[in-house]
């Protein structure tokens, strides 16, 4: 056995060591001039007063064609879900229908469909019924989909009024969920990305003056008077013809509840939709769009 003391064990084992150890690390640092870009936008809200002291925010964009992270900023940091949490009651539907455990009919579909589309918490909440509850939901999609629920939080049905504030999830599980549903591997993949793409209200395209007329969208906002967010998948179209999808995350999430609920949610929407613009501005040093 090699001696811990010898210059041998200094020259060979200690590499091996660093590389072991340190390199992982730094091989999972982004290195990416959009995640400044991001940083230096939202100091500067900040600055400003447009964003306040009491607001985090949490964003995330993953170039799906590389497959690489481009933004990782507090993605793993549990906030407030509000109705981004209804993708993932869409999964939990249709995986006990591919269980044969309930039927996707005429009914069902339609509840979905205003679920996702108009963000209809009747429907939300019937959606939920259907999968046994909020607990019930919960287990079964940390159960079956682990990689992709490790901060989520589904402890309610949507209260009256849509304001919900006990349900919570992470950007960074949001992703995880979209790429997912992007290469088709959950149930009904594609039945879930037609919901999400049905036309409707969304932070990431619409009034996003830097991302053309045309891109694809699947995505589905979140609101609250205390969270304003939108997670999504971009189409962009490339002068080659190629498609290149990317993924956008973007939540703010506040410590309290705002007395001007449509001047606060209609603000923070744009800080979305111009990072969106940023994303795609950023998308073009990638890719010849």
């Amino acid at each position: 056995m090699l001696n811990p003391e010898s210059p041998l064990f200094s020259r060979i084992f200690i590499p091996l060591l660093v590389l072991l150890f340190v390199s992982p690390v730094a091989e999972a640092a982004i290195d990416s001039s959009l995640e400044g870009q991001v940083e230096h936008y939202i100091k500067s809200l900040r600055r400003q007063g447009v964003l306040g002291g009491n607001e985090r925010t949490a964003w995330v964009v993953q170039d799906l064609t590389t497959g690489k992270k481009l933004v990782t900023i507090n993605e793993n940091s549990s906030m407030q879900a509000a109705s981004m949490i209804k993708p993932y009651l869409a999964l939990a539907f249709f995986h006990q229908v591919q269980a044969g455990r309930i039927i996707y009919g005429s009914k069902s579909r339609r509840h979905l469909e205003l679920m996702i589309q108009k963000s209809n918490n009747t429907s939300t909440n019937w959606v939920m019924q259907q999968t046994g509850g909020p607990a019930a939901t919960q287990a079964l999609l940390k159960r079956h989909y682990p990689s992709f629920c490790r901060q989520l939080h589904l402890v309610e049905y949507i209260p009256s009024g849509g304001k919900t504030y006990r349900n919570r999830g992470s950007a960074a599980d949001y992703a995880r969920f979209l790429e997912a549903l992007w290469k088709r591997q959950i149930p009904s993949s594609s039945e879930i990305l037609r919901l999400m793409s049905l036309p409707g209200i969304d932070r990431l395209y619409t009034d996003a003056k830097q991302v053309p007329s045309g891109t694809r969208v699947y995505n589905k906002t979140g609101s609250t008077s205390m969270c304003c967010g939108d997670m999504g998948i971009l189409v962009a179209r490339g002068k080659n013809g190629r498609s290149y999808p990317y993924i956008v995350i973007g939540i703010i999430d506040s410590a309290s509840r705002t007395r001007s609920y449509g001047t606060w949610i209609s603000r923070r929407a744009d800080v979305i939709r111009e990072v969106s613009n940023l994303t795609y501005l950023g998308m073009k040093t990638y890719h010849p769009l």
